[in-house]
């Protein structure tokens, strides 16, 4: 059957001399994988449009009996893909992207991931702010595939986390991993090999990343700490997908960006 969809290019692979064949997140199917012939020579009408992180419209010959669909028509919607080099966004973009290719699999249709994809494209294209949307994507990621963490309250004490931290006497919560969320110093927790100490500024952030910029402004960190919330957020979402790539593999790009 002939298809439309709206899809985010997760990967590209050279096939052949002028061919391809992409990794698409599809909206109406979930994970694709398409051939595009010819469509390497820079005469071709799609040449240039199926670039990792591109957002397009395309139509698509669908087949249960093959594994790769053909392509004969796409429009670009959206490209998060700057004409300056940007290591930071080109950073963030393909740890995302390989995020997503991996909390799902082939034809599994799951409308909040792309839709939270989409949106995270979407705030790529900003002209910075790049580790806050990482962090943005990775909290609203456990919450999209059922293990969103507590934010408001105490895991084990169920006490409002937000009047604690007015009253000035702290300085930093504990992250649990299982039961996900925050808990206060004081609280008995059960597994004490699985807490992490979290800065009393990350968890604001987060709080406020939850809740959006409407209900105010997002309060500021360094690139750095927000690196290392997002290292915890991606810790986390780990130990609840057991097929999701290590932190160590999605941080190569970090890495050339630090150095």
């Amino acid at each position: 059957m002939i298809v439309k969809t709206r899809a985010v290019v997760l990967r590209e692979i050279k096939y052949r001399d002028q061919s391809k064949i992409c990794l698409l997140m599809t909206r109406e199917f979930g994970q694709l994988s398409v051939i595009l012939k010819a469509v390497r020579n820079p005469k071709n009408k799609m040449s240039g449009l199926f670039s990792p992180g591109n957002i397009v419209d395309t139509v698509i010959y669908k087949r249960s009996t093959r594994d790769l669909q053909l392509t004969s028509d796409a429009s670009l919607v959206l490209s998060p893909l700057s004409q300056e080099p940007d290591l930071e966004r080109f950073g963030v973009l393909y740890r995302v992207l390989d995020i997503v290719r991996h909390a799902s699999g082939p034809e599994e249709k799951n409308l909040p991931l792309y839709t939270l994809l989409h949106s995270t494209i979407e705030r790529l294209c900003a002209p910075e702010g790049f580790m806050p949307t990482l962090a943005w994507f990775l909290l609203h990621l456990a919450g999209v595939l059922g293990f969103e963490p507590s934010i408001d309250r105490c895991v084990f004490s169920q006490e409002e986390l937000l009047p604690a931290i007015r009253s000035g006497s702290l300085t930093e919560l504990h992250f649990v991993h299982d039961p996900g969320g925050f808990a206060l110093p004081h609280a008995q927790a059960a597994v004490d090999s699985l807490l992490q100490p979290v800065p009393v500024e990350h968890y604001l952030l987060l709080h406020a990343l939850t809740r959006g910029t409407e209900n105010g402004p997002v309060p500021e960190l360094p690139d750095t700490e927000v690196a290392s919330l997002c290292d915890l957020l991606q810790e986390y979402c780990s130990r609840h997908l057991e097929h999701m790539p290590h932190r160590k593999h999605l941080d190569i790009v970090s890495r050339l960006i630090s150095a």
